[in-house]
């Protein structure tokens, strides 16, 4: 690999852009549940979540509080671990395209595979960031 690019996938801003990208989905949803909250009840009602106040602030919370660890790059095993879940619990509750037909059901197939994709980006981010921590206390112990 060439120096240039190696440099540049061990900068600290292309670890915040990568970190700040993936998280835009979580950080616009985790922002709309709250100044849309009305809205944010009826997305609840619709998923059959009751109460409907609980999930919506729950949502919001998970999203927002997880974003907020993973850009400040603390216990990011565990906030990528709980939009993970958050990811996953969607997928069984609300795009259930097991118990649909035709065009319904392949919208909800596509926003299952979706959201296992952005679960391995939060699988692939907590392992990055681990070898990241490892390598910044190797290169510590060498000074």
């Amino acid at each position: 690999m060439p120096l240039i690019i190696a440099r540049i996938l061990e900068s600290n801003t292309l670890w915040f852009i990568a970190r700040l990208l993936l998280l835009v989905l979580f950080i616009s949803s985790g922002l709309a549940k709250i100044f849309d909250y009305q809205n944010s009840l009826i997305e609840m009602r619709a998923a059959g979540l009751h109460p409907d106040w609980f999930f919506a602030i729950a949502s919001a919370f998970v999203m927002l509080a997880s974003s907020i660890l993973v850009l400040l790059n603390r216990l990011l095993w565990l906030a990528t671990g709980a939009l993970a879940v958050f990811l996953f619990l969607t997928i069984i509750i609300v795009h259930t395209f097991w118990l649909y037909s035709g065009p319904e059901a392949q919208i909800a197939l596509f926003w299952a595979i979706e959201h296992v994709s952005v679960i391995g980006g939060l699988m692939a981010l907590a392992i990055a960031g681990h070898f990241r921590d490892l390598y910044y206390a190797v290169k510590a112990q060498k000074k």
